[in-house]
């Protein structure tokens, strides 16, 4: 996972505890976790291009 083994993941666990607190972990957590879900629903969709409007332009466009 990303090549860090236990003494790099303890570390960065504690200097986030320190950081934050134990309060505020479940929710910078689960902020974190949203922000994941929302980035991973966006990436798996196919985009959505509205072209409705694009036709009438360019007739508009043509006859004048």
């Amino acid at each position: 996972m990303f090549g860090l083994g236990f003494w790099e993941l303890s570390l960065i666990l504690i200097v986030v505890l320190l950081l934050f607190g134990g309060s505020k972990l479940p929710d910078l957590g689960r902020g974190l976790g949203k922000a994941i879900k929302e980035f991973r629903k966006s990436t798996s969709e196919p985009d959505q291009i509205d072209v409705s409007g694009t036709d009438k332009d360019d007739k508009d466009k043509r006859q004048s």
